[in-house]
């Protein structure tokens, strides 16, 4: 190096190094003046104008997009709710009898975990990094190549088979394209479906190690550059290589790619709550705001399926994790501690189907808890080799909030304490708890509504973890003191329902609650009925009571998401609008609009209902992508100006990308081609499709 390039070096390492020296003063200043808000005393009258002032600044600074107000609103969160724990530590915990002391313990035990895991959760949401894709290479012939693995163990054939036909049709060169069916259930009818599409079927002769054993052995059996991971029921995009495989090239460094699980069927709380479709699904959070905050860190998680890893990196760490039942995040905490990176894409590049029943939904998250917890106990993020601070404080978020039953069901109870039991756990007047609690519950549920937008709205994050809590508690604290216990579930997808019911058994801590509460509420309006010349306890009696009655509020909107409601449709049905032109039987013509599609039919809106019967059999043509698509299909039913059809055809192909003909439900024959696209879908599918339908007559 010569002296002139050692200059330079030497002045941007200098600059560096007044950078560190700068950032870590602010950082100190920062924490001493956030010390000095939580830690100065007032009377409940200043703190309650002190709480009124701050809560003007926030409605102040709210009205401005600037991400500096965002930060700054997230630092003021933090201070305000800092003051609060400080209070409860230094003036409510002179408690007289012993239930006192416990409970009183233990509703302070759960604020301190809020309070850490809201200003964890500032820290790894304040700034989402907002990654874009990076091109490819022009030449195709330069791509890597590419090992698509689709685990599967006993879910229907009807449901893989859609999955397995849409990533045959990723737009990726034939040749670096391999698409790889792992069976863990052993199933011949898999394997005969595997042969007919061409690709490979890979099976083995245990099931060790869950779906972490099945993709190590496919690993081992394969030699693609990268890998792209599927779950059974996740349909990838025709471009999902080309938009995420343009970062791994850019930088041989990044191990792993993530997008998120996007779903085209309603989840259990949209299912079955009247309101439900007009609030994000329950999993928007996590994949719209946190896996894009965790990304500005370099912490984004491997979350099992819709990403792709680079092979060399799996190789580093022994492949797939298998040590938790959740081997994705483990795998990236693993690949985290070597030096590798990983990116997060925030385009919805695959589709799958939600959890469809509310207690699958509960035995789906209390597998992500025992995970995650499983990993704090083994591997915890906070200790060991390789990982940023950053990275440390994402990873410890991630496992905190899976501990969030056993607080959830403390505030539940608090106000209990009191109404049933007689038993104060905050020595304060009410005054000041009122005057100390409200600015630090504004500040929380404001600033947070400010960061998570339209991904996560704050009455219903009750309603999601009030649903969950006592299941997640009860595997939370066994995990804890049990870390090897519990074993990987798979999440029943598709089927339907004949009756609607009530579901005892994913409702029934909600129930006892809503008990609990409802007798709380009523003691505590008794006594405030009868009350004379005692303010003190007027005010205890009633902010126990409203808090016991927005409990309860919100214990029964629980409950309501237990009603199943019957599902007589085997095939989800995504709302849709598609002009359609339908021609009739008789030579009449109408146009239309969908209203919603599925694999198997649609409904639509036509303009001449009138000409149109229960029965007649019509052909509806679509435009997608620009090329007309027409299916065959029966009008099943006819209300008002809507029609219901059930296609009757299969459109058939000489090739992926050849001409077509027709494949006849009715008469179970495909008459030249050698290939379909399966109803409603625009997706080419190999000889396989047929395969049901008994008969292929060659061209």
């Amino acid at each position: 190096m010569s002296t002139a390039e050692k200059k330079i070096v030497s002045f941007w390492d200098g600059r560096k190094n007044i950078r560190r020296l700068r950032d870590v003063s602010v950082t100190l200043l920062g924490a001493v003046l956030l010390a000095m808000v939580a830690s100065v005393p007032l009377p409940p009258e200043q703190q309650l104008i002190f709480g009124i002032g701050t809560g003007l600044v926030f409605l102040i600074c709210n009205r401005f997009k600037s991400h500096g107000i965002t930060i700054f609103l997230a630092i003021l969160s933090c201070g305000i709710s800092l003051r609060y724990i400080f209070w409860r530590l230094t003036a409510t915990l002179n408690f007289n009898t012993a239930p006192e002391f416990v409970f009183g313990y233990a509703l302070l035990a759960a604020e301190l975990y809020a309070v850490i895991v809201l200003v964890l959760g500032y820290v790894q949401t304040v700034w989402p990094l907002q990654r874009k894709p990076v091109p490819l290479p022009e030449d195709p012939a330069t791509w890597p190549t590419v090992d698509v693995f689709i685990p599967t163990y006993n879910e229907s054939l009807d449901i893989v088979r859609t999955t397995v036909l849409g990533a045959i049709n990723i737009d990726w060169p034939r040749d670096k394209l391999r698409i790889h069916l792992l069976d863990d259930g052993k199933r011949e009818e898999f394997r005969r479906f595997a042969e007919a599409c061409g690709i490979s079927y890979i099976t083995r002769k245990d099931n060790k190690h869950a779906k972490a054993g099945n993709l190590n052995n496919a690993l081992a059996q394969t030699d693609g550059e990268f890998i792209a991971v599927f779950d059974s029921d996740h349909i990838p995009n025709r471009a999902f290589l080309q938009f995420t495989l343009g970062w791994m090239l850019k930088d041989p460094r990044i191990a792993m790619v993530q997008t998120p699980h996007h779903f085209y069927s309603p989840d259990p709380f949209q299912r079955n709550l009247a309101a439900g479709t007009r609030v994000p699904p329950e999993g928007n959070l996590f994949y719209g705001l946190i896996q894009d905050g965790n990304d500005f860190w370099n912490a984004s998680f491997f979350c099992g399926s819709c990403g792709v890893l680079r092979r060399s990196a799996l190789n580093e760490i022994g492949g797939f994790a298998a040590e938790t039942v959740t081997e994705d995040c483990h795998t990236m905490l693993k690949l985290h501690r070597r030096g590798w990176k990983s990116a997060y894409l925030a385009l919805p590049l695959a589709s799958g189907l939600a959890t469809e029943r509310l207690i699958l939904h509960i035995g789906q998250r209390v597998r992500w808890a025992r995970g995650m917890i499983q990993i704090f106990r083994r591997d915890n993020p906070l200790f060991g080799p390789g990982l940023t601070l950053g990275q440390r404080i994402c990873y410890l978020q991630a496992m905190l909030h899976f501990f969030f039953g056993v607080p959830r069901v403390i505030f539940l109870i608090a106000p209990l304490f009191y109404l049933l039991l007689n038993q104060n756990v905050f020595a304060a007047p009410p005054m000041a708890v009122f005057a100390y609690a409200a600015p630090h519950i504004f500040h929380a549920i404001a600033t947070n509504s400010r960061l998570q937008k339209h991904w996560r709205h704050s009455f219903w994050s009750e309603i999601y973890e009030t649903v969950l809590a006592f299941f997640v508690a009860r595997v939370a604290l066994v995990t804890l003191l049990f870390p090897k216990r519990g074993k990987f579930n798979v999440t029943e997808k598709g089927g339907t329902l004949e009756y609607g019911y009530f579901d005892l058994s994913a409702s029934y801590p909600s129930f006892i609650f809503a008990v609990l509460l409802g007798l709380g509420v009523l003691r505590g309006v008794g006594q405030l009925v009868f009350i004379q010349n005692d303010t003190m306890t007027f005010h205890a009696l009633l902010m126990n009571s409203i808090w016991a009655g927005f409990e309860l509020l919100v214990v029964l909107a629980a409950l309501a998401v237990a009603r199943e409601f019957r599902q007589v449709r085997s095939r989800a049905r995504v709302q849709a609008q598609l002009p359609t032109v339908v021609y009739l039987p008789h030579g009449y013509v109408t146009n239309g609009i969908t209203r919603d599609l599925s694999q198997t039919g649609a409904a639509v809106a036509v303009a001449q209902p009138d000409l149109l019967a229960v029965g007649d059999v019509v052909d509806v043509e679509y435009t997608i992508a620009g090329e007309p698509l027409i299916l065959t299909a029966e009008v099943k039913r006819k209300e008002g100006g809507e029609i219901g059809v059930e296609y009757l055809l299969f459109v058939c192909h000489l090739g992926r990308r050849g001409e077509g003909g027709a494949c006849d439900f009715r008469s179970r024959r495909c008459v030249g081609g050698l290939g379909c696209i399966s109803a409603g879908s625009s997706v080419a599918q190999p000889v396989a499709c047929c395969g049901e339908h008994r008969r292929l007559v060659p061209p």
